[in-house]
């Protein structure tokens, strides 16, 4: 009985505890459902709210100048060539698809792209273009003749501004995405991705299978979903939680958004490769990085090797790994055609191409330097986040064909120089600026002479003394003063001491080591001499210099020194450029500028930077200033021009070089373009080169790589041209060494040389004699 009872209280006992279990078991069971259901809740939340914002911060990207076509246009058949190359076109037999181009002796037939300019939209035009005796003779719709009296190709994109994350992209939208892309991403990444949940099952059954076998890792079994939400919302790490929110958030993602909008956001976000520092993401860039044209535009080849580089951008990159990349790519063309996409001659014909690799628009940060520049004047009306995030399309005034002969040249120019005068190689550096004389915009900016190089931009940063290129805003000033000072006015060419405020002696000296004694005002510009410059300056006073120069653009301080008429003030290359281009726009400025106008990512404009002229100093002044600045060229200390430059190239302007031959420059123009070189050493060491023996010749190389339009001078009101006696300096029309000499009115001489007054008499003696014949 006692056994009995003993038996029954410890079922009883066995019962409530495991009645005590269950109820725990269902707790636990409870609560682990519901903290499932809570963390899957919190996961929504954060997939909805990272998908449905801003998914991506977009840097602003950055244009160049389009080349506007129009009959009459001087441009070679070369030119326009490398332009279309730039730009990414085909060169092709026939061209039936926007972006290529055929070519036959000078006669092109082009299929243009689609593209948002900043004040309109165009579309794709087919268009013939005629080029004879160095311009276009014929524009014209091909296929109807139409004519076209103005068209402006596309802008070439030449780079963006890099967000914060180092991360670059081109966004496309699904309906823009190329359906041959979408087949073969889903053929060899995702087969099932129409079908499946965000995970598949199946393809985890066939990648363990499979691994089990190989008895490593040689197949993953993540979808396109899976893929997406470990690149859009987790780390690379591995770890098995991570892999459980990887696939949690995948079914999340997929239960709210459609395969489209999944699809749209794999097709922007994947990695495929990288630049530098600058990460290449989606496959818009990719296609821009690595072929160098639209996405929509790649043949199967290239598509299938854009697809390959998702296993691993670094492992095939085509740069690198060629032959990599050339079998993996032929693996995803077998797939498809395995699949049934496309068919075995297909595959076969693709196989048998190139992997077609060009140099990108943002292969090693395109211009570093100019970018530089872009980036300082946005900053005057932008955020820096607005920079980085926002998309927004930068419309610059950069010439890409104009760029590309500048880098070119410069890096040629100066290796050339290294060798000539036996120089360490790479001991030179150099920087080059090139403007628009009416405009100020920029159309060619170079900091080093490796114009990949995105470290210290000498164009902008390289503060060095600018010697005797300042020297012709000491004749300005003196010329604005015509009661006192005339081209054909007499200076002394002789010593100078001049003690400064703390004791010590400044006795400067001419280059040559002469004294010239009296020379005229146009002969010390001319021939650059120190001293009768040093003493113009001091005559029409340093106060006056400075004014000029800094109505000019420079508006650096300046101290009052008298070396500073020797150009004894370090300045940048872009800062000379400036001061040249009032010059060179006959005495009006316009502010340098790189950017002609700002828009958001859809289009809509949101700043213009209108062309601002003002004038800057005497017109009539620049005018005799002009006159000798072009004789310089032609007998002065750039007269090396005359065989460097074709024969009647009139250009104008001024050498400059500082003491021991440490800096070597060049500020010179024609018509339409002024541009300044300076060359020299980092550590600024001796390299025995002068303005004309360095930065000239880099300043010459560019003139003919882009071709010289010659200076046609127009004498502006309130100046006239005199003959004049050099010697004398008095009038000497009928002398036979008389010059042609501008002169502001009222300010020529108005007595006559001995030859003039004997050509008078004789004259009038004639005169007399036909009369009495008569």
């Amino acid at each position: 009985m006692a056994g009995k009872k003993s038996r029954r209280r410890s079922g009883k006992s066995r019962l409530r505890r495991y009645t005590q279990l269950r109820r725990w078991a269902v707790l636990i069971l409870v609560s682990l459902v519901l903290g499932i259901l809570l963390y899957t809740l919190y996961l929504d939340r954060i997939v909805q709210s990272r998908f449905e914002g801003q998914r991506w911060a977009i840097p602003a990207k950055v244009y160049g100048r389009p080349l506007a076509l129009y009959p009459g246009l001087a441009i070679s058949r070369e030119q326009l060539q490398q332009t279309l190359d730039g730009l990414g076109y085909s060169h092709v037999s026939h061209p039936d698809i926007p972006g290529s181009y055929s070519l036959h002796k000078n006669r092109f037939l082009l299929r243009t792209r689609v593209f948002q300019f900043a004040d309109i939209a165009r579309g794709s035009d087919y268009l013939e273009v005629a080029i004879e005796a160095g311009a276009i003779k014929v524009l014209k719709r091909a296929g109807n003749g139409d004519p076209v009296g103005h068209y402006r190709l596309e802008p070439k994109l030449i780079g963006s501004l890099t967000s914060a994350h180092g991360e670059d992209r081109i966004l496309l939208r699904r309906d823009t995405v190329p359906d041959p892309l979408v087949s073969a991403l889903v053929a060899v990444e995702d087969r099932n991705f129409f079908q499946h949940f965000g995970i598949d099952p199946v393809a985890i059954g066939r990648a363990l299978w499979a691994n089990i076998r190989a008895t490593r890792v040689v197949q993953g079994g993540s979808t396109l979903t899976q893929q997406l939400v470990k690149n859009f919302f987790l780390t690379g790490e591995r770890t098995l939680w991570r892999k459980f929110n990887e696939a949690l958030m995948a079914m999340i993602l997929e239960y709210r958004y459609s395969k489209d909008e999944i699809l749209e956001a794999y097709v922007n976000e994947v990695y495929l490769g990288q630049s530098g520092g600058k990460a290449i993401h989606g496959f818009a860039l990719a296609s821009r990085f690595y072929f160098n044209r639209p996405l929509q535009e790649l043949d199967l080849s290239r598509t299938a090797l854009l697809v390959a580089l998702v296993r691993g951008p670094s492992a095939y990159d085509p740069r690198n790994y060629p032959q990599r990349a050339i079998t993996r790519r032929d693996l995803v063309l077998d797939l498809m055609s395995a699949q049934g996409i496309i068919d075995q001659d297909m595959a076969t014909q693709a196989k048998s191409r190139g992997l077609g690799i060009e140099q990108g628009n943002l292969q090693a940060s395109g211009t570093p330097a100019f970018m530089d520049l872009i980036r300082r004047q946005l900053r005057r009306d932008y955020r820096e986040e607005d920079l980085n995030a926002e998309g927004l399309r930068i419309f610059s005034t950069l010439d890409p064909w104009v760029q590309r002969q500048a880098e070119e040249g410069l890096a040629k120019q100066l290796t050339s120089l290294e060798k000539s005068r036996h120089l360490p190689k790479g001991s030179l550096q150099g920087a080059l600026t090139l403007a628009e004389v009416e405009t100020g915009e920029v159309l060619a900016l170079v900091g080093d002479r490796n114009p990949r190089f995105a470290g210290f931009n000498r164009a902008l940063d390289a503060l060095r003394p600018v010697g005797s290129l300042i020297k012709p805003v000491v004749y300005l000033t003196a010329l604005s003063q015509p009661g006192q000072y005339q081209l054909m006015s007499e200076l002394e060419d002789k010593p100078i001491r001049i003690q400064g405020a703390n004791g010590e002696i400044w006795q400067p000296g001419n280059y040559d080591k002469q004294y010239h004694g009296r020379v005229r005002l146009q002969e010390g510009l001319i021939q650059s001499h120190n001293l009768a410059t040093v003493r113009l300056g001091l005559d029409v006073g340093l106060a006056s210099v400075i004014d000029n120069l800094e109505a000019m653009g420079i508006h650096r301080p300046l101290d009052p020194y008298p070396s500073l008429l020797l150009g004894a003030v370090s300045l940048s290359p872009l800062e000379m450029t400036q001061m040249y281009q009032t010059l060179a726009n006959g005495g009006y400025s316009a502010t340098i500028k790189a950017i002609r106008e700002v828009t958001d990512a859809t289009g809509k404009p949101l700043s213009r930077y209108p062309l601002s002229i003002k004038p800057a100093v005497d017109t009539r002044a620049v005018f005799l200033l002009r006159h000798a600045m072009r004789e310089v060229t032609r007998s002065g200390t750039a007269k090396a021009l005359q065989w460097l430059l074709p024969a009647g190239s009139e250009v104008a302007g001024k050498t400059g070089t500082t003491d021991k031959l440490r800096d070597s420059w060049f500020a010179g123009f024609d018509r339409q373009r002024v541009g300044v070189v300076w060359v020299g050493r980092d550590d600024n060491g001796p390299m025995g080169l002068s303005g004309s023996a360095g930065a000239m010749r880099v300043w010459a190389d560019l003139m003919n790589r882009i071709g010289v339009i010659p200076l046609d001078e127009h004498m502006p009101i309130g100046v006239e041209m005199v003959e004049v006696e050099p010697v004398s300096g008095l009038l000497g029309e009928g002398c036979d060494n008389a010059q042609s000499t501008p002169y502001i009115s009222g300010s020529a001489p108005t007595s006559g040389a001995r030859c003039a007054r004997a050509n008078s008499l004789m004259d009038e003696g004639l005169q007399w004699l036909q009369q009495f014949l008569d």
